[in-house]
């Protein structure tokens, strides 16, 4: 069941059998999609900095915790990607990526790297944290809104829209880069996001 405000959410215990540390939001997914039933554990990456990033090692008692998923489809297709941390769709290398342009941010995490992006955002409360930058936003408004996104004092602003979603299809003037933790994944003209609550047990 996703977490309810004000919930206390993971619970310390006794350190799985085979538990695996996995290094990147990229590699939790993977394993998430392997055969391999093996506990997993994550030790670096935006969704364990938002779970607390800390090591499980060798430690007898760690944490669980349940997260959410995020199924990613680019103009509609049928097979979903699979994201834990965040998406983001925005213009290519060549257009000046996020400093021109629409940038939408979709956050199962709180964290983009250093950027804290979603510091209201919650990785089992069934919804994704929506950042939508409209395209009329300045060059000069778009680089202080990275400054700031250090200390997550980058909203509210008249340009960039805030709401959560369970699920959400956007569509876009021209095909943009779409990113899923991290890794460009391809370009889409239509992206569609459906958040799968409670879709897996990790631990710290």
């Amino acid at each position: 069941m996703t977490i309810r405000p004000g919930e206390a959410w993971g619970r310390q215990v006794a350190r799985p059998d085979g538990l695996v540390t996995v290094r990147s939001d990229r590699e939790l997914v993977a394993a998430l999609a392997s055969s391999d039933c093996s506990p997993i554990a994550v030790g670096s990456g935006d969704l364990a900095r938002t779970l607390g990033l800390s090591s499980s090692n060798e430690r007898a008692i760690v944490t669980e915790f349940t997260i959410d998923l995020l199924d990613v489809r680019l103009d509609g297709a049928s097979d979903a990607i699979v994201a834990c941390a965040h998406v983001v769709a925005q213009s290519s290398w060549r257009r000046g990526r996020c400093l021109s342009g629409p940038v939408l941010a979709v956050m199962n995490a709180e964290f983009i790297s250093e950027w804290d992006v979603a510091p209201r955002g919650h990785p089992n409360d069934g919804r994704a944290e929506v950042f939508d930058v409209d395209a009329a936003m300045s060059v000069r408004d778009r680089l202080a809104a990275r400054r700031r996104l250090r200390n997550a004092t980058h909203i509210p602003h008249p340009l960039i829209t805030t709401r959560s979603i369970r699920t959400a299809t956007w569509s876009f003037s021209r095909r943009l880069d779409v990113i899923v933790d991290g890794h460009r994944v391809g370009r889409a003209s239509t992206l569609t996001v459906d958040v799968r609550p409670d879709a897996a047990i990790v631990y710290i």
